[in-house]
């Protein structure tokens, strides 16, 4: 390496404490041309950082930087120059990888303040042994790191980004971090309360079994939530962007699982008491945890080939605590569907030990599931009562507009006036535009609908697990009574279909009579419903959701006593 004819680069960084003492950009790139005039060094470029700390633990947080080292293994320069080591880096770390960046890339380094002069032969040799120290320093500051995230997890105080639901008590501005709250809580954590309550409802809601993960996204998207995302995904133009998203199921399912709302702290496979606020009981995340559990298909009765099949499996709900229900067949060999003694709630279920035989229940379902009907209007009935029929009108018009758009551009394309590229942007788009152009709940609604046509002749020529299938891709939920009037109180369709069970009819004669009822689903207002009171409303009010509920009435005999 020669001493003379170097090409020499500046990297300078300032905050406003550096400013005050002296160390400006003009002072620090003065000295650096005074240094390369005096050994003849040729400038060819002066990398400035402003704003970033050298504290940073990442190379990525600082681009300016990140730029430098970079450029170091295209032959840019010979030779970096700095003011000062913590114009550098503070942080050890960051420093000791720097190095080894300019070690493997041959470049030098001086340090004008320190007289640190790694441009010589034997400052190279000085390089080329801090580039190798860097690789066992990073290994042991590995290892040290890796103790004290452990040792930080026996503590009680959380480990990487909080969930939703929590913040820090402390906020990081230009690398530096400030406490934003007086006091500091516990494990400096402390709650968001419109997300702790979400939460909180989140847990309750899927306990008790009567909603779904994707109802509970939609609820959270509905109410103005957004997750708490870091990772770049694409984006509505193919972007990668990072930044909050609408909720999933996948994220809903993420946060039911996360024992840190219960107020532990996880590290690999084992859990510590944390020091922050507890969300959750640990009964009530047991109790989500076996529904998840239940509902992802690992129970030996939800596999491909199951030795006994239940057509309620996973949707029947007891009439009284709203609780699941377990199938089970006895050594008899008689089915039943029951309710386990202080097993499916947080307190006594009046129906606790309850039990019904699955004949009773299923014939039940079957008469209900023959006897629905639909009228010869019902799609318009039904995009009246979702209030969309303008919706559908227009968006069908748009469509056809743009299928008429395909046409002609693929006779253009034919006729040679489009080259191949543009005839595939522009088809591309078309058909992204269709795809856009549709009333998801008005199509969700039609598809539902001609599946209840066809649901009784589907039915008669179905296995018992086909429809139990079908009545999943229906049924939310199917609450029994098993201790008292030993049948089917209430049944909860899935979203798209609510509004097919409200036109619905039954068929004369069939001794089965549903009756619509808006109030949220709760103990007493099944009992209203068993004891034939008429809901208190007729109606959901304007621009208000509600949830439809449908009784079924079955004149069938009761289960006969074993």
């Amino acid at each position: 390496m020669k001493t003379e004819g170097k090409r020499a680069v500046l990297y300078s960084r300032v905050s406003s404490v550096s400013q005050i003492d002296g160390y400006s950009l003009d002072a620090q790139e003065r000295l650096f041309r005074e240094l390369c005039k005096n050994r003849g060094w040729t400038v060819v470029n002066i990398y400035r950082e402003e704003g970033k700390s050298a504290h940073t633990d990442s190379i990525r947080k600082r681009p300016v930087f990140k730029r430098l080292l970079d450029d170091s293994s295209n032959d840019l320069f010979d030779v970096v120059v700095v003011h000062t080591m913590d114009r550098w880096a503070r942080n050890l770390r960051v420093q000791l990888e720097a190095m080894k960046v300019l070690a493997d890339n041959s470049v030098a380094f001086v340090s004008i303040s320190e007289a640190i002069d790694y441009s010589t032969p034997h400052g190279k040799l000085q390089m080329s042994m801090l580039g190798s120290f860097s690789e066992y320093s990073s290994d042991a500051l590995s290892a040290h790191t890796k103790k004290g995230v452990g040792q930080r997890a026996m503590q009680g105080k959380h480990l990487g980004p909080l969930p939703f639901g929590y913040d820090s008590c402390w906020k990081e501005e230009h690398g530096e971090k400030k406490r934003i709250c007086e006091p500091e809580h516990p494990g400096s954590v402390h709650l968001v309360k419109s997300e702790a309550n979400a939460v909180q409802e989140m847990f309750k809601r899927y306990a008790s079994g009567t909603t779904s993960l994707a109802e509970l996204a939609g609820w959270l998207n509905d109410s103005g939530f957004r997750t708490r995302n870091t990772k770049k995904l694409p984006d509505g133009n193919g972007n990668l962007v990072a930044g909050p998203r609408l909720f999933t199921t996948a994220s809903v399912r993420n946060i039911l699982h996360n024992a840190f709302y219960t107020g532990l702290v996880k590290h690999k496979d084992e859990t510590y008491p944390g020091l922050h606020e507890a969300l959750v009981s640990t009964e009530v995340f047991e109790m989500v945890e076996g529904t998840l559990k239940k509902n992802s298909g690992r129970s030996s009765t939800m596999q491909k080939n199951p030795e006994r099949e239940y057509l309620l499996k996973g949707i029947v709900r007891c009439a009284h605590c709203l609780m699941p229900m377990w199938a089970q067949t006895y050594k008899s060999g008689q089915p039943y569907y029951r309710e386990h003694r202080e097993s499916r709630s947080l307190a006594q279920c009046p129906s606790a030990g309850g039990s019904i035989t699955c004949d009773t229940v299923d014939e039940q379902m079957t008469a209900i599931v023959e006897a629905i009907e639909l009228g010869p209007r019902w799609v318009e009935e039904v995009l009246t009562i979702i209030s969309v029929t303008d919706d559908v009108a227009v968006v069908k018009e748009k469509r056809k507009k743009v299928q008429q758009r395909l046409q002609r551009l693929g006779k253009t394309y034919v006729d040679g006036l489009l080259d191949d590229d543009a005839y595939r942007n522009q088809k591309r788009q078309s058909e992204l535009e269709l795809e856009s152009l549709v009333v998801p709940h008005a199509e969700e609604a039609e598809d539902a609908g001609r599946l209840i046509e066809q649901l009784p002749e589907l039915w008669a020529g179905s296995t018992m697990g086909e429809r139990r299938r079908l009545l999943t891709l229906m049924m939310d939920a199917v609450f029994v009574d098993a201790k008292g009037e030993k049948r089917i109180v209430a049944i909860k369709p899935k979203a798209p279909f609510r509004p097919i069970f409200q036109v619905a009819t039954m068929r004369e004669g069939s001794g089965i009579s549903l009756v619509i009822d808006k109030r949220e689903i709760t103990p007493a207002s099944l009992e209203a419903m068993k004891n034939d009171r008429p809901p208190h409303d007729t109606g959901a009010e304007a621009g208000q959701p509600c949830s439809w509920w449908r009784r079924g009435r079955v004149e069938l005999p009761v289960q006969k006593t074993p």
